[in-house]
């Protein structure tokens, strides 16, 4: 891979780390020891029967938990310190042999960032989904995301130059995301009993809060 298809590379896994990371190794991983991909080759070691198995075994471990109403935000909560510096590993890994060290630090800040921010949707995304009424809401969520991981995982390895487009879209749909989920919380704690909303600016206080005029 040229550097600027590296990069793509690390963008389109970076994402699909921070939604499940397990999905993400072992999907690189099996693509490459059947012939489907081929990664960078510092990342050939994701190929190793051990590694395969260790990411399998995790991956069902989250999908599980994953489908679980509240299990699944204690899991992203945990994973919060996992998935974003393990996708800047692998970006600072994918770059290795000739490039400039301070190009491999920047490319894992990068990834880190990517993978933080795919992370933060998909976990508000779940909060939200377990204040819904509806049951069916984590299994899908649970679904569309680990397939959006392998589909990543994939097209990184195969198309890395259109999977950067791909991501650029990604993060613009998941700030978008991330910003409406946090007024949608807020308003709810807004809603909690005995919490005032606070007053508007140039808003006439409330009837018991004026001051009464002296009797006479």
């Amino acid at each position: 891979m040229s550097p600027l298809e590296t990069l793509g590379f690390a963008l389109g896994t970076s994402f699909a780390s921070g939604l499940n990371l397990y999905a993400t190794v072992a999907a690189a991983g099996l693509f490459q020891r059947l012939g489907v991909v081929h990664l960078p080759d510092p990342l050939q070691v994701l190929a190793n029967p051990f590694i395969i198995g260790v990411a399998v075994a995790l991956f069902v471990i989250e999908f599980v938990a994953d489908k679980i109403p509240y299990v699944d935000s204690v899991w992203d909560a945990v994973h919060t310190f996992i998935r974003p510096p393990a996708a800047a590993f692998l970006s600072y890994s994918a770059f290795a042999g000739g490039v400039p060290e301070e190009w491999r630090v920047g490319a894992a800040l990068l990834a880190g960032g990517v993978a933080l921010t795919s992370h933060s949707a998909k976990a508000t995304t779940r909060a939200a989904a377990n204040v819904s009424p509806e049951p069916v809401s984590n299994w899908t969520l649970s679904l569309a995301e680990d397939s959006l991981a392998v589909f990543l995982s994939w097209m990184a390895s195969t198309h890395p130059l259109i999977t950067a487009g791909i991501v650029v879209v990604l993060l613009g749909a998941a700030i978008l995301l991330i910003v409406k989920l946090f007024r949608f919380f807020r308003q709810i704690v807004t809603r909690l009993p005995g919490r005032r909303p606070l007053a508007e600016p140039g808003a006439n206080p409330p009837a018991h809060a004026q001051p009464q005029p002296p009797r006479g």
